[in-house]
């Protein structure tokens, strides 16, 4: 947070989805502190309350499914959005002989289907808003292949391409939309993968700083894309992955 001012994103409404936990709290915290409204989405109500209790005063929680209908409808029902941090996911690690037919659905689904009609929904009150920043949580394997990562590394290199054509297109409109591609990050969905011993070594051995990203390493990002910083910065990414992609 040293590098932000806390007027950084003052009159601004911000919707993190996500927000319950990893990545997705530590934007939402980070926007809060920044001067944000945020609007927290996350389906689990003990941790949109935990993270309320931080900041009461800048965010708002909503307990919501964002596959769902009824999200999509709030979110196209509200008055004015200044920034959306597209930021939900899942993986499912098989190689391709072993995995399950219903996990192409599964992943395409949250990774990929679910961002596009976030942001569709979001564009109303965006636009209403007179113009205003999408950030998609994509990913490192967006820009590599993995082996057992076939349908995340598929549906986070979908992201890339939606982000550039929906940068391009919303650009006249005064909406600028990028990706932030982070390398391994501790989270809840991460933890179990890097308790085996030989996946953790070789996921050091691919980054050349060694070490993983914090969740706050990645909220920076997201901040800086959000704000007027970035208001330059449509149609692109910023790789937070210690030099992983860069080899």
């Amino acid at each position: 947070m040293n590098g932000f001012s806390s007027s950084l994103l003052a009159n601004k409404t911000v919707l993190v989805t996500g927000a319950g936990k990893g990545i997705g709290r530590a934007c939402a915290l980070m926007a809060a502190k920044c001067g944000a409204q945020v609007i927290a989405v996350a389906r689990t109500q003990a941790d949109l309350i935990a993270l309320q209790n931080e900041h009461p005063s800048h965010i708002q929680v909503w307990q919501e499914d964002i596959t769902s209908p009824h999200f999509l409808d709030r979110v196209l029902s509200l008055n004015e959005l200044h920034g959306l941090v597209n930021n939900v996911g899942t993986n499912k690690v098989a190689n391709m002989f072993d995995q399950a037919d219903e996990d192409l659905d599964i992943v395409l689904d949250l990774n990929l289907k679910s961002l596009y009609r976030t942001a569709k929904a979001a564009l109303t009150p965006i636009k209403k808003a007179g113009g205003g920043a999408i950030v998609n949580m994509s990913s490192q394997m967006a820009y590599v292949g993995s082996p057992g990562r076939t349908l995340y590394c598929m549906s986070k290199h979908g992201v890339e391409g939606l982000t550039k054509a929906m940068g391009v297109e919303l650009a006249p409109l005064g909406i600028r939309v990028n990706s932030v591609c982070p390398t391994f990050v501790l989270t809840p969905m991460t933890k179990p993968m890097l308790e085996n011993e030989e996946f953790k070594e070789f996921v050091y051995n691919m980054i050349p700083m060694k070490k993983l990203a914090t969740t706050e390493d990645v909220a920076n990002a997201c901040l800086f894309l959000l704000s007027e910083l970035a208001s330059m910065v449509t149609a692109t990414s910023i790789k937070v992955d210690g030099g992983w992609t860069a080899q």
